[in-house]
């Protein structure tokens, strides 16, 4: 029987620039799951993890980047046929913290600072480009503005 189940989170590391907003796209490493691919930051809960903390330890894990400010934007399913589990994944924004200088986790092999139009082509999944596009509508103006007390997790 199909169980769901919260385990991943997946989250948009922004820098907030003067001259507009930076996405961070990492590519996956060879004998990796979808090598070669380009994603955001994503991850597993940890037994007994809160989505909000795997999405801030997962950014440490994946980037070296200090997270500034943490969002919560929506949640995606998607199913794993391997153990039979409609996954849920908690979709975070983080904005980091100047300099913004990666350090790389062996899941990747590459990352990009883009723009938003670079980005969204880059991202191999369309509900990526979907999340991305949230976060755009949401957080442009740089906050959360009325739904700040609500989103904003950290």
């Amino acid at each position: 029987m199909a169980e769901v189940s919260i385990g991943t989170v997946d989250v948009y590391v922004v820098r907030p620039l003067p001259d507009g907003w930076r996405v961070l796209v990492l590519q996956r490493a060879t004998g990796t799951r979808c090598p070669g691919s380009w994603e955001a930051v994503h991850g597993r809960l940890e037994p007994g993890e809160q989505p909000e903390d795997a999405a801030w330890r997962e950014v440490g894990e994946e980037t070296g980047l200090a997270i500034e400010r943490l969002y919560s934007i929506t949640v995606r399913p998607f199913y794993l046929y391997r153990n039979r589990t409609v996954q849920l994944a908690c979709v975070f924004c983080a904005f980091v913290r100047e300099p913004a200088e990666v350090t790389l986790g062996a899941e990747h092999g590459a990352y990009e600072w883009l723009t938003l139009e670079e980005a969204l082509p880059r991202f191999a999944w369309p509900s990526e480009r979907e999340a991305m596009r949230e976060i755009v509508q949401i957080l442009g103006t740089g906050n959360a503005g009325p739904l700040e007390d609500v989103l904003r997790v950290r």
